[in-house]
């Protein structure tokens, strides 16, 4: 078959690009969508067994880093569309080992952007038609204070539709152009990388684009982050280590709702702009967690706030964020996105997904998953 489009999605086996593949498969059967994934911890293709079997879908294992092997790829699939999501992201590990965070983030980013450009520009039409998009976060822009943290009660979610947000917890909120000011490795690597992508539009022309989006939440996401972390360990009664006071305010969206989102602006976004992409959810992390408590008891059958007590605080992650919160007017008035979904909506969804879904939660917390790819691909 001749395909209108073919677009490699990197780190489509992950959390967010999961759900991007999915979309793209279904609702673009005239593109050939490939998934592009390395399959480290946090890449599973078990959150694909719906499309895996699409005649437009295909996979392949890759390193981002390796700039031979995609740049072959480029030519072989001739590839006029590249979202790129493939990225360590989690604060605590880039803490932790900071060089994999820039080796893969910043230095898997630019050999991704060589390949390309070497690849576009040998063609006769050259950028025409071509698009890099870059997803990135929010916390490349630093913090924001809290400027009226007390006395405030949840839910705070708002659909809002204009530029005039809610205000639980401050007057101001990350735009398109505010200063940058990363506080992680994980963020400065982001921050790196995004400045690549840029770069290549204003030095060679590369048709880029690049989008900050808030935290992300929903199905099949990997279970060292909140949500998912907290879920499981509620449903066995297991410690729930809150850093701080919990006190940290993040602004929430809805997974699908982003890959919606994602889906707008490669197609109708403007090249060399940037996007933000929130979700108008500011939560306290300890009230979400109340949130989660509340629903997976409810949900099990077990007594409302039953678990409450398995909260526990630990001391704070260095250099961690207060506040982040995400101004998407730009977005809305542009190109009429919004999130769907409101927080309430949203975490029942996520919580029933889970709870149903314990399977996938064992294959992920047990890392059999990982075995069985590892054996899967020696053998090949």
């Amino acid at each position: 078959m001749d395909y209108k489009r073919t677009i490699v999605i990197t780190g489509g086996a992950g959390f967010i690009g999961s759900h991007v593949v999915r979309l793209f498969v279904n609702k673009y059967p005239e593109y050939k969508v490939i998934n592009l994934d390395k399959l480290t911890y946090a890449g599973n293709l078990a959150n694909l067994k719906d499309v895996e079997n699409a005649p437009n879908y295909s996979f392949v294992k890759m390193d981002i880093c390796d700039f031979d092997a995609f740049y072959q790829l480029m030519k072989d699939e001739h590839i006029d569309g590249i979202i790129h999501l493939a990225a360590e992201s989690h604060v605590d590990r880039s803490i932790k080992d900071p060089f994999c965070f820039a080796r893969t983030n910043v230095m898997g980013t630019l050999s991704l952007l060589q390949a390309a450009k070497l690849y576009w520009e040998s063609l006769p039409e050259k950028y025409e038609g071509k698009r890099f998009y870059h997803i990135s976060t929010d916390e490349v822009y630093g913090a924001l204070e809290m400027t009226h943290p007390e006395g405030i009660e949840p839910p705070f979610s708002t659909k809002a539709s204009s530029a005039s947000h809610h205000e639980a917890y401050g007057t101001d909120f990350f735009y398109e152009d505010t200063r940058y000011n990363p506080h992680s490795p994980y963020s400065a690597a982001k921050a790196s990388s995004d400045h690549f992508v840029r770069a290549y539009h204003d030095t060679y022309g590369m048709p880029t684009i690049v989008t900050n989006c808030s935290n992300n939440y929903g199905p099949n996401q990997f279970p060292e982050k909140l949500i998912p972390l907290f879920i499981n360990n509620i449903r066995h009664r297991k410690a729930l280590p809150v850093y701080g006071k919990g006190e940290n305010v993040r602004d929430w969206l809805y997974v699908e709702d982003h890959a919606r989102a994602i889906d707008t602006i490669f197609h109708h976004g403007r090249v060399a702009e940037t996007y933000n992409i929130g979700g108008f959810n500011e939560w306290k992390n300890i009230d979400i967690i109340k949130v989660l408590i509340n629903t997976v008891d409810r949900l099990l059958g077990r007594e409302e706030g039953e678990d409450l007590n398995l909260i526990t605080y630990v001391t704070d992650r260095l250099g961690h964020d207060a506040r982040y919160a995400i101004d998407s007017t730009k977005l809305q008035k542009e190109l009429g996105w919004e999130p769907s979904l409101q927080f309430e909506e949203g975490i029942e969804k996520t919580v029933r997904w889970y709870l149903d879904n314990q399977e996938w939660m064992d294959n992920v917390t047990s890392g059999e998953y990982e075995k069985y790819y590892e054996s899967m691909y020696a053998k090949r």
